[in-house]
């Protein structure tokens, strides 16, 4: 997959499912079922016991389809190029690494860093990153994108952290072209009630949609 194709899918669901695991039996059924919600994107965190091998199982497991598995709190080069190697379509990570932004663009995977400062949106833009990942994004709310878009509208900025049903419209008439959604998804494994994952997930896609219809 090109990377622009992969950038492009990631957009056009606008909802990226954060997986974070205590067992890799956990990981893949909350992937399955985030995958039954129609959300697109799934990113599973280095922070999941056999992260690598997950995602190396995952991405074989959905090579053939639109589902686009990516690595998520990858904190160095080094990381990055082992996920990148079992299978990951794109690499995001919680604070904005030079070295990380290199390796990605050299093997043209798509790179979210993380962002929350003027300063540090402008030398992730400037070291090629695609995506702008607004961490943590209840810090500050949706207003935050409104504020960075007016200096920097050349920004693509995906919050993450703190949205949930109620104000994810709120974060996509802000100008998010995205958002990355984590524990108020998957909340539902700790219990063994997947199917409740695959309707909130549902639910995301929905809002993102409407909200984007009500912006036309």
């Amino acid at each position: 997959m090109k990377k622009y194709d992969t950038i492009n899918r990631i957009l056009e669901c606008g909802v990226v499912a954060v997986v974070r695991a205590e067992s890799k039996k956990q990981g893949h059924n909350i992937i399955e079922a985030i995958v039954k919600s129609g959300i697109k994107a799934v990113e599973i965190t280095l922070t999941v016991p056999g992260a690598v091998d997950i995602i190396k199982e995952i991405a074989e497991t959905y090579k053939e389809t639109d589902i686009i598995i990516g690595a998520g709190t990858v904190l160095d080069a080094e990381s990055a190029r082992a996920v990148i190697l079992a299978g990951a379509k794109y690499i995001v990570s919680p604070y904005f690494d030079i070295d990380t932004v290199k390796l990605c663009n050299r093997y043209a995977i798509p790179i979210m860093p993380g962002v929350m400062t003027p300063k540090e949106v402008v030398e992730a833009l400037e070291a090629g990153a695609d995506i702008l990942k607004v961490f943590p994004g209840n810090a500050f709310g949706p207003s935050i994108i409104k504020a960075f878009k007016g200096p920097l509208p050349q920004g693509n900025y995906m919050p993450t952290g703190g949205v949930d049903l109620d104000n994810v419209s709120e974060w996509i008439k802000a100008g998010a072209i995205a958002v990355g959604v984590g524990s108020v998804l998957t909340k539902g494994a700790k219990t063994g009630d997947y199917e409740s994952i695959t309707k909130i997930g549902k639910l995301f896609v929905e809002a993102v949609k409407n909200a984007r219809e009500e912006l036309v």
